[in-house]
């Protein structure tokens, strides 16, 4: 028995029996999920705001400990 006919039988029971189970279908790229995109945006925009806030806050207390304020 030669090498590829072992394997063409292999090959295509996985290609009958195989499906994607993380695509049902393609996105719709021209309607976006406003909600999904507006979440996404929103925390990323929260998440800036916070190291931000604690950034100022480290800095202020730095100053404090060694007395440059």
């Amino acid at each position: 028995m030669t090498f590829s006919r072992l394997f063409s039988g292999a090959a295509f029971v996985s290609r009958v029996g195989s499906r994607s189970a993380f695509t049902s279908s393609k996105p719709d790229s021209a309607n976006p999920n406003w909600l999904r995109v507006s979440l996404a945006f929103g925390s990323a925009a929260v998440l800036w705001g916070l190291l931000f806030k604690q950034h100022s806050t480290d800095v202020h207390e730095y100053k404090v400990r060694n007395g440059l304020e």
